[in-house]
């Protein structure tokens, strides 16, 4: 699991660390694994002796750590050379370092060469996007050929909420020390970090518990549902589905595949006969009930909206009893627009995207689009229910606070219609199946994403390509 902690809490559990080490040890810890992740990234390229590589020099740490690994590159035969900020603030004993070791000052004209920038502008204190001077490199690094490395995160991104204000370094990998970020796993600032590397530097004092996590394939694996010889298709959990209309028969369709692959013994759907029969035809092992949740048979969890239209009676009646029944259920598209004077609790899970959540917390898009971590940990908290916004970077929240999780395997190739019928069934399966509601919410947004990477690999993809390839991620997982 990778745990992301505010920058206060790191800043606390630093100078902690810092009152047991002699002056300048932490620095000089950063900067080594600094250090061997360029180097690293050079041998890749062709080796460290000889190469270019251009330091963007802050004023804070950031900037000495960069000039400390500068060092160390160029004791190992690398051509550095340190663009400064402002040499009347620059950290005396990191550059007195890089000269010594041979290395040199210069101007902007050392990124056009550079088969390496590492990107030591600005730290985690800084906030909105970059100005002046500092803008300026930004935007030369982005010109540049040479890979971009940036020191413990991008220049420019918020630290905190993820949150780009304007220009920023985009790199190619960045070098995070001590703990995760919350702005290095949270899009939009997410984008601009590339490959994320944490470096250990020994910090022991973080609170217990995180800001923002984000499971990796052991945690999600852990938490699949798995039969036992003992089990059967009852005890292995059943999925009530009530998605789909008339006009909207697909979406049914799709959440009922998405719930058959999420690891249940039997899936139930209820609603709209014309609706069942078509999905008899396609799936016959399929149970299909009344047209009313709660004429339904015995179900461990339900999945509804997907499908629904607005303003609709029946739609507000099935999500209704749905909720009424007060069994774990995952909320979805339609469903969203009928929750006024409905009792919700942590153990639904709604699932709206940037649009939806806007609707319901009375703002507009962009503001929940720029700020995604307030924003899902708001409606939470407002709603008292599970949510899971989502997005490039898809977040689940649960409504007493606690980590936010963030879903690391998220992809564009999502963005298609269906798309989210399918992570809904999923979730349900997962809710029936015993997972309490954050973990199916996260484990179901892993596996989604998981199935549209395997699916992407053989050209554009549409919802149906994900139920196909589900099967696919569960096997690369167990």
């Amino acid at each position: 699991m990778r745990r992301a902690y505010h920058v206060d809490e790191i800043r606390r559990a630093e100078a902690d660390l810092m009152a047991r080490l002699p002056d300048g040890a932490l620095m000089q810890r950063a900067a080594a694994g600094l250090a061997a992740v360029a180097a690293r990234i050079l041998r890749d390229s062709g080796g460290v002796y000889g190469a270019r590589v251009a330091l963007l020099v802050g004023v804070g740490d950031n900037g000495g750590d960069a000039l400390y690994a500068g060092a160390g590159l160029a004791r190992r035969g690398a051509r550095v050379r340190a663009v400064l900020l402002d040499e009347t603030r620059v950290h005396a004993g990191g550059l007195a370092a890089l000269v010594e070791a041979g290395g040199r000052t210069a101007d902007e004209t050392a990124l056009d060469d550079a088969e390496l920038i590492i990107d030591g502008m600005l730290g985690i204190g800084g906030h909105g996007g970059l100005r002046g001077r500092a803008a300026q490199l930004a935007r030369a690094a982005a010109d540049a050929a040479a890979a971009v490395l940036a020191v413990d995160l991008p220049s420019g991104i918020d630290a905190d909420s993820g949150q780009v204000a304007g220009t920023c370094v985009r790199a190619d990998a960045t070098v995070t020390f001590g703990a995760y970020k919350p702005g290095l796993l949270i899009d939009p600032a997410a984008e601009h970090a590339g490959v994320v590397e944490l470096v250990d530097i020994g910090l022991s004092a973080l609170p217990e518990h995180a800001a923002v996590e984000a499971l990796q394939a052991a945690d999600v694996a852990g938490l699949l549902p798995r039969p036992s010889h003992a089990t059967d298709k009852y005890l292995r959990g059943v999925v009530g589905v009530a998605c789909g209309s008339v006009d909207y028969p697909g979406a049914g369709m799709l959440a009922v595949g998405g719930a058959l692959r999420g690891g249940v013994g039997a899936v139930r759907y209820s609603g709209p006969r014309q609706v069942g029969e078509e999905i008899l035809r396609r799936w016959p092992e399929v149970l299909v009930e009344a047209e009313l949740p709660s004429a339904a048979g015995r179900v461990q969890a339900w999945v509804c909206g997907s499908g629904l239209p607005a303003d609709d009676e029946y739609a507000a009646q099935r999500t209704k009893q749905v909720v009424d029944s007060a069994l774990p259920a995952v909320l979805d598209a339609g469903a969203l627009t009928y929750l006024d004077d409905l009792d919700l609790g942590e153990h639904i899970v709604l699932t709206p995207h940037a649009g939806e959540a806007a609707r319901l917390l009375g703002v507009e898009r962009a503001q929940v689009e720029a700020n995604r971590l307030d924003f899902v940990r708001g409606l939470a908290a407002e709603l008292g229910a599970t949510v899971l916004l989502k997005g490039s970077t898809t977040l689940i929240a649960e409504p007493g606070g606690g980590a936010v999780r963030a879903n690391p395997t998220g992809t564009a190739a999502l963005a298609t219609a269906g798309s989210g019928d399918v992570l809904a069934g999923l979730i349900g399966a997962l809710l029936a199946a015993g997972l309490r509601p954050l973990d199916a919410a996260s484990v179901g947004a892993y596996m989604h994403g998981l199935a549209g990477r395997l699916a992407r690999r053989e050209g554009p993809i549409a919802a149906g390509d994900l139920l196909a390839s589900l099967p696919r991620a569960w096997h690369n997982l167990q």
